[in-house]
């Protein structure tokens, strides 16, 4: 799918284009997010372009959502939050994708859905990783990864 972010995102992982790329599973791919307003955000994409959840295949589903929960410990060992965030949503991108948000009493308000943070909070440009941190993130999750699956 030619206008599909995360298609797009998918085929850049496959060209070895896509910096925040962290390991390939059977059923998507584990990413980085491009903010880290939360640090250690992660995203899951699945590899089949599907708006919803129920329009996969009761396998390739089932074991999605096996990986997905085996990401987001991942997620948790690496990173160490107070609690983790999870979204399915599809509404800006029909593409099944997890977010995956680490919360931190670091945070003014680390009781509050991650929605209620100001857009331009979470998306500035001061809390895009430099490349440095960004190795440092994806190592940390893919140790953890590797050590699940």
């Amino acid at each position: 799918m030619e206008d599909c972010l995360i298609c797009n995102r998918i085929k850049m992982i496959k060209e070895s284009t896509n910096k925040y790329f962290v390991k390939e599973l059977e059923t998507g791919y584990v990413v980085i997010g491009d903010h880290q307003y939360f640090k250690g955000y992660t995203l899951f994409l699945c590899k089949e372009h599907r708006n919803e959840l129920h329009e996969l295949d009761r396998g390739f589903k089932e074991k999605f959502l096996v990986e997905m929960s085996k990401v987001s410990e991942a997620v948790h060992k690496a990173f160490m939050p107070i609690k983790l965030n999870y979204e399915l949503l599809g509404n800006g991108d029909p593409h099944i994708h997890w977010h995956i948000f680490p919360r931190s009493e670091q945070e003014a308000n680390p009781t509050h859905p991650v929605w209620w943070t100001p857009k331009e909070q979470m998306y500035a440009e001061n809390v895009k990783p430099n490349d440095e941190e960004l190795e440092t993130l994806k190592s940390l999750l893919l140790s953890e990864l590797d050590k699940l699956i």
